[in-house]
């Protein structure tokens, strides 16, 4: 079982930067690969970074990249997401996740992980 804690959302203008951080508890954080995805309200969940077990792989959709980018400290069982040129459109409630399955690869789909953070609200105004 991995538990997970995201923070560092907030409110910031457009053009800004913000990183969310993703604690997970356990002593198996390399097992996994970890993923953040968005929801805005009335929206569907929406892939945004994924990375592998050692930080080989990762995958952004072409709404993020360039501007967004994941990485992860094992020895600190933390993933983060740097968020730089933040847009309007950028808001949304940002979940941390962990896939089990395929821990060497940087899994898009929201089916292919196991454990869910609570999520933290990320707000850019314009």
């Amino acid at each position: 079982q991995v538990q997970l804690v995201e923070s560092g959302g907030g409110l910031v203008q457009a053009g800004g930067s913000l990183r969310l951080s993703c604690a997970a508890s356990g002593r198996t954080f390399n097992s996994y690969a970890m993923g953040w995805f968005r929801q805005a309200p009335g929206k569907e969940r929406e892939f945004v970074a994924a990375i592998s077990w050692n930080g080989g792989s990762t995958s952004y959709p072409d709404s993020v990249k360039g501007r967004f980018t994941i990485s992860r400290d094992n020895a600190k069982n933390t993933v983060y997401l740097q968020m730089n040129s933040l847009k309007p459109e950028d808001t949304a409630v940002y979940y941390c996740a962990a896939s089990g399955r395929l821990k060497s690869f940087a899994p898009v789909s929201s089916v292919l992980y196991d454990y869910w953070g609570q999520g933290t609200q990320v707000t850019v105004s314009s």
